[in-house]
């Protein structure tokens, strides 16, 4: 026999088959809209690396340079000095031979073979940039002998003080000159003021004052007596020694200068009273 579905159920199937169609339907598009999307984005991509790019200038590249360290061997001090005095040396000749050119470079040299001046500046900057261990006399000792012997590659200068050698004026004459200017020692003031006038020596060293003893009058008097005037000052410490073939309980007199006498009688007073 014959059978029929009843209506209901056929209806409910045929609304499920629509259901699955539509819902393919909507993937399919999907998947349609996705693979369009693909396509414009690979076009763009194309079009990107289609765009020719700006070449770079060739530019030589210098050689590769291999770098070698060379580590040297530990030396002992007596090789390191060996070393370093020879450095020292050439710089010394050269800080000379520098001087020297300058001086005659100078519209009046004979000015610039005495210049108290730049010789303290130069001292005042030595002394701010010495980092030690040597103290700023011993570097001012050492350069001033630079200078000293600088000037004279270009003259020799002749200097007159008061006698004898190692004198208080004769240190202070190598304070200002250094010891390669010649020196002349003589035996009074007066002497030393005659030397530079008549034009033997170029300049002169005279006390004109202690600190303890007060003015030198002769050197007062020499300089309304001639026509000489001061064009520089040295100061220098004064210190005196008391020498014996005793104890110091057992000196009875003490034989010396009136000058010096005087700047040590406060020292006397209290120790040889």
């Amino acid at each position: 026999m014959a059978t029929k579905r009843p209506a209901g159920k056929r209806t409910r199937k045929s609304a499920a088959t629509r259901q699955r169609r539509s819902g393919r339907a909507s993937t399919a598009k999907r998947s349609a809209v996705k693979k369009v999307a693909k396509k414009k984005a690979a076009r763009k991509v194309a079009k990107k690396k289609a765009v020719p790019k700006k070449k770079k200038r060739a530019v030589s590249k210098p050689a590769a340079k291999t770098r070698v360290t060379r580590r040297r061997a530990a030396v002992s001090p007596d090789v390191e000095i060996r070393h370093l005095d020879r450095d020292i040396l050439k710089l010394i000749n050269r800080r000379v031979a520098a001087t020297a050119r300058l001086i005659d470079q100078q519209p009046q040299p004979m000015k610039a073979l005495f210049n108290p001046r730049a010789d303290d500046d130069l001292w005042a900057e030595l002394s701010a940039a010495n980092p030690g261990p040597m103290s700023s006399v011993a570097v001012r000792g050492v350069f001033r002998e630079i200078l000293s012997a600088a000037r004279r590659q270009v003259k020799t200068l002749r200097v007159a003080y008061l006698g004898p050698p190692f004198s208080f004026t004769h240190l202070a004459a190598i304070e200002r000159f250094g010891e390669s200017a010649d020196m002349i020692p003589v035996r009074t003031i007066a002497s030393v003021f005659d030397e530079v006038n008549r034009g033997h020596t170029n300049y002169g060293i005279v006390p004109i004052e202690n600190s303890t003893d007060g003015r030198v009058v002769d050197t007062l008097d020499m300089f309304t007596r001639l026509p000489l005037r001061i064009c520089g000052e040295v100061q220098i410490n004064v210190h005196h020694n008391l020498l014996a073939r005793c104890q110091r309980s057992e000196i009875s007199e003490i034989y010396s200068k009136p000058q010096a006498l005087s700047q040590c009688r406060d020292w006397l007073s209290q120790n040889m009273a």
